[in-house]
């Protein structure tokens, strides 16, 4: 008696035209082709999002993949019969209807095609040589037939995130230079422009960078970023060949009479005054009680603010470790965000030394939100003179906010 095996789902569920799509693949399986089935599994879990399935459905696919009892998949006999009940525990304890959920998505996605039997069991019915005659259940044939397509959406999902990491890590170094080059030239007093071409101060410099920066998004295709990208590097080879013109000069500028002045200062008494004092040479027993005068009452920990604003390390030469490091990094970034030496005092008497520059620091990680720093600390200066503001809202709203940005990177 020839055998007949359905084409339709048991019940009330529909059959669509993709699932008729579907069956007429599996069809196209010849018998002999095999496949590695956790190695066509692993490509499926990489193009997910090309296949349009979720890590919920995949794991209902894992659990189906572990009852067929071969590890390649291959011959006439691909259909698996697991109980809703088996199949969920094997998917972790899956809930019932999640998993018939999960199913469904599966089926619809091409990945299985159902083969339900009259009474919609799951069963095999086996001949007198014990071998199977006919299965109701799941049948695993699309898998083996879409394999290679598969595995080509697994390489180029990998190409494009090799890409977007390339991309990525171009602009956060291009960040990282620009930010400490326009240090140094502020620090060092670098003019920006010999030949009247170019930023007129540092100060449009940075607020270049600031809104090349401010447009970058936290979430965004190596298509979007690219752009921003190629901005930063040219704006990065701009500062470069500023500080290299100066350092040109400077070579060039030096005679005789500088060697004399090296050796006027070889004085010992002279070189004492000259030298900078590094903060190795200062001891260990000096950096905490520097540090510990610097925190006043109320100031919140330093590993808080700086988790809390980590744009601004950007801008510190040897990294920020105590309270000295972040003022003097601020003292930096201050007049970079245009921010007046009298708005600057005024929110120092009013806030304090340390609590102003938190504010400055929020202000730089904030970036293109504010439109004028200076106004707005003084704004903030006058709140807080009567009462309205406080620094701590201000950090925890920073931190809340990279917090919930991690979760959606």
């Amino acid at each position: 008696m020839e055998l007949y095996q359905s084409t339709t789902p048991f019940g009330r569920r529909t059959l669509t035209l993709a699932h008729v799509t579907n069956q007429a693949l599996a069809k196209t399986r010849p018998p002999e082709k095999a496949v590695h089935k956790w190695s066509v599994f692993r490509t499926i879990c990489t193009a997910k999002a090309r296949i349009g399935v979720s890590e919920r459905a995949l794991a209902v696919l894992d659990a189906l993949l572990t009852f067929h009892p071969e590890t390649v998949l291959t011959g006439e006999d691909l259909i698996v019969w697991p109980s809703n009940q088996q199949l969920a525990l094997r998917a972790h304890g899956m809930a019932p209807a999640t998993l018939r959920r999960h199913i469904a998505a599966l089926v619809d996605a091409g990945l299985i095609v159902r083969r339900d039997s009259p009474n919609g069991k799951r069963y095999a019915r086996k001949g007198r040589g014990g071998d199977v005659e006919l299965a109701f259940g799941f049948d695993l044939s699309p898998i083996v037939v879409r394999a290679e397509s598969f595995g080509a959406w697994a390489e180029e999902v990998l190409a494009e995130e090799r890409a977007l990491k390339i991309v990525r890590e171009r602009i956060t170094l291009c960040r990282r230079d620009i930010a400490k080059m326009i240090a140094t030239g502020i620090e060092e007093g670098v003019p920006t422009r010999g030949s009247g071409e170019g930023p007129a101060t540092w100060a449009d410099i940075h607020a270049l960078f600031r809104g090349i920066v401010g447009r970058v998004p936290r979430t965004a295709s190596q298509a979007e970023l690219a752009p921003l990208a190629d901005e930063l590097s040219m704006l990065a080879d701009e500062v470069l060949n500023i500080l290299e013109s100066h350092t040109e000069t400077q070579n060039i500028s030096a005679n005789e009479s500088q060697t004399e002045r090296h050796k006027q200062n070889s004085n010992p008494d002279t070189l004492i005054e000259l030298e900078p004092v590094s903060r190795k040479d200062m001891g260990a027993s000096v950096e905490p009680l520097s540090a510990k005068a610097r925190l006043p009452l109320g100031v919140y920990p330093l590993g808080m603010v700086l988790d809390a604003c980590p744009d601004l390390s950007d801008y510190a030469k040897g990294g920020i470790s105590n309270w000295r490091d972040f003022l003097a990094t601020v003292g930096v970034v201050r007049p970079m965000l245009g921010i007046s030496p009298s708005a600057w005092d005024t929110a120092q008497a009013v806030m304090g030394e340390t609590q102003a520059a938190i504010v400055v620091a929020a202000i730089l990680q904030r970036g293109a939100t504010i439109s004028s720093a200076g106004g707005y600390i003084r704004d903030l200066t006058r709140r807080a003179e009567e009462g309205a503001f406080s620094v701590g809202p201000m950090l925890m709203a920073l931190i809340g906010s990279r917090q919930r940005e991690r979760k959606r990177a």
